[in-house]
């Protein structure tokens, strides 16, 4: 039992080393950075992160896709970070990253925040423009390894074609998108996980840095997420 146990250790840590060098350089840098900061999260926030935890625990162990829709209000900020590192947390930590699907939505659309994107630019994505949605709502395409499909940014309603419209996890992320779906429709699971918006700095000196901040901080608790299910 002790030989299997430890074969089993070295297996996982194979994939988990192999998923994390899918990455761009760049972005295992920046996740291997976070995981030093895991101690940051108070005890209160790491036990609601656990119940998206334990959402996709047991789709893992179900053999089922994943799906996670991250909701705010204009789909513009909080809930397109969300949908972003979700995606790059199971592939850092080897935790089923072909069974998982992120996605993200609002309460209404208006567009992928340019604050936003640059932010990411500034974790290490690479990011192109890949038309639009409207003369607003550019599409972003959001690459974070080479040998996979880019994610495609753009704001929409959390209940638009391009997202699940069923057997899915609604995280919601900002306050008002709490209030305003007490039930959202389709979702498997609804789960409260709320962020300060960035937007209170915009055109101000620090918008940079609370941008920064705001991706820094979903980053490192939706890694928090994924790394707890290695354990």
């Amino acid at each position: 039992m002790k030989t299997a146990s430890i074969t089993l250790a070295l297996f996982l840590a194979t994939i988990m080393t192999t998923s994390a060098q899918h990455l761009l350089p760049t972005l295992q840098n920046y996740c291997k950075g976070i995981e030093a900061e895991f101690d940051q999260i108070s005890d209160e926030r790491k036990e609601n992160l656990q119940k998206i935890a334990n959402y996709v625990k047991a789709r893992v162990d179900a053999g089922e896709t994943i799906r996670l829709t991250f909701i705010c209000t204009h789909n513009s900020r909080r809930s397109q970070f969300g949908q972003v590192w979700a995606k790059v947390a199971s592939i850092y930590y080897g935790i089923a990253p072909e069974k998982l699907e992120t996605y993200s939505g609002g309460t209404e659309a208006t567009a992928c925040n340019e604050r936003t994107i640059a932010a990411l630019q500034r974790a290490g994505f690479r990011i192109a423009t890949d038309g639009a949605i409207s003369l607003t709502n550019p599409i972003y395409t959001v690459t974070f390894a080479d040998a996979q499909a880019p994610l495609r940014l753009f704001s929409k309603v959390y209940d638009d074609a391009a997202n699940p419209q069923k057997d899915y996890a609604a995280v919601l992320v900002c306050s008002q998108a709490d209030e305003a779906c007490p039930v959202v429709r389709g979702a498997a699971v609804r789960i409260y996980h709320g962020y300060e918006d960035p937007k209170k700095s915009d055109g101000s000196p620090e918008e940079s840095a609370t941008y920064d901040a705001t991706c820094r901080l979903i980053a490192r608790e939706l890694l928090y997420v994924f790394a707890s299910l290695k354990k």
